[in-house]
């Protein structure tokens, strides 16, 4: 076999670098960190860090109709996406050559969205709040993991995963039609448990890697405090309000194309389609006015926010070692975003990205690693949460906006360390 070239690769040096722009998710409903599991696939024991940040820019048109909009105003709705940063850890321990143990930290789903000052009114109070219509969502995971090899190069792997959710929202302007207008619905911190299963496939001279994990949906309970301009709504017994954060699935593979390159690859399900909410006092109110509406044809209301699609996303990408302190990668990634038109809560569908990222190894235990990604978001229309309503020449008067042209930027920036 003398002579034969080889494919071996350096994991030290890039085997971290393949995975790194990819993690920064963005596009689709909640989504955000694609709650990776790929650090707890590294060889030995191993910790890292993570800061991601997101500048977005998102407005749309809103349509010339009387009911939306001020006569003599402009219909821009401004740009309506707060700048956020969140944040993953991980540690994993090889406590023996087939018994594993890991802990990651991620901040799965977020939104963050505010409607500026504008004299339209169309999303913004300019009568008595003074206020635009905003969400802010919020959830942390902490995923504790065992992994066993039965045998070399194969591991299945598991656990529990606790997850944390709260949320703040506001409806505002004549988007919401008067009965909304000024609804506040502020859903209290729960935590539930969730868990996860997988399995991987390693050949550490090639740098291969291969992992399925599906995580499990998580149900919620919530206390929703409920209120029209601060005065409380109360129409029915105000009973807990049900809801399920998605089912996902990740498919993760890498490999080692020549000593210095790697190829990598990162296929993604998010169960969005079973995502919905409905607060009591909420649901209540919109069955009233979907009864007066129709004259009484359709009682069953709507709800507060919801996704009519699952969630399908991929990134491919390559990484080169330049040096044996320096490496680089690219990547390309697609999101198919979940339905058309999107909540106005939401108003995005999907996205194309292009990711950029560089490593720096001061030692072979040890390495910073920085990234940029840059998201062309599609574009949608947006509707009141009627549209899909079973109810003959709705769709029309539940579209309200078109969003085109919208961009995000993500950076991030990690800290890894062997041990």
């Amino acid at each position: 076999m003398n002579g034969m070239p080889t494919n071996r690769t350096n994991p030290i040096l890039i085997g971290m670098l393949g995975v790194f722009v990819s993690n920064i998710s963005h596009a689709s409903a909640l989504e955000q960190s694609g709650q990776s599991i790929l650090p707890f696939l590294e060889n030995g024991n191993y910790a890292e860090a993570n800061l991601f940040a997101v500048d977005s820019s998102v407005s749309g048109i809103v349509n010339d109709r009387a009911d939306l909009v001020r006569d003599h105003q402009s219909r821009d709705t401004g740009d309506i996406a707060e700048s956020t940063q969140f944040y993953t850890a991980a540690l994993k321990l090889q406590l023996t050559d087939r018994l594993s143990l890991g802990v990651l930290y991620d901040q799965p789903f977020s939104a963050d969205i505010k409607y500026p000052a504008r004299s339209n009114n169309s999303y913004f109070d300019n009568d008595v709040s003074h206020q635009g219509t905003f969400v802010k969502a919020d959830t942390q995971n902490l995923s504790m993991i065992v992994g066993y090899s039965p045998v070399e190069h194969f591991q299945i792997y598991g656990g529990p995963v606790y997850q944390t959710v709260k949320a703040n929202l506001g409806l505002r302007g004549n988007a919401y039609t008067q009965a909304f207008n000024g609804y506040n619905a502020k859903f209290k911190q729960e935590g539930e448990v969730g868990w996860l299963l997988g399995g991987s496939y390693q050949l550490p001279d090639l740098a291969l890697k291969a992992a399925v994990t599906y995580r499990s949906k998580i149900k919620y309970k919530f206390q929703v405090d409920e209120n029209i301009y601060g005065e409380p709504l109360k129409l029915v017994e105000n009973e807990k309000t049900k809801l399920e954060t998605p089912a996902s699935l990740n498919i993760d593979f890498q490999t080692g194309i020549s000593e210095q390159s790697l190829i990598y690859m990162n296929l993604r399900w998010v169960n969005w389609k079973e995502f919905e909410t409905r607060p009591p006092q909420y649901g209540a109110l919109s069955e009233i006015i979907m009864k007066e509406a129709t004259g009484g044809a359709y009682t069953q209301g709507f709800k507060l926010d919801s996704y009519q699609n699952d969630q399908y996303s991929a990134t491919v990408g390559l990484a080169h070692q330049f040096t044996e302190k320096w490496a680089a990668s690219t990547d390309v990634s697609w999101d198919s975003g979940t339905g058309d038109p999107a909540s106005t809560m939401g108003p995005i569908k999907g996205s194309w990205s292009l990711g950029l990222g560089v490593q720096f190894n001061p030692a072979k235990n040890y390495f910073i690693a920085g990234g940029i990604k840059y998201y062309w978001l599609g574009d949608t229309k947006t509707e009141d949460g009627t549209y899909y309503l079973p109810i003959e020449g709705i769709k029309p008067f539940a579209e309200q906006a078109d969003f085109k042209d919208n961009h995000a930027i993500a950076y991030g920036l990690k800290f890894g360390y062997r041990f």
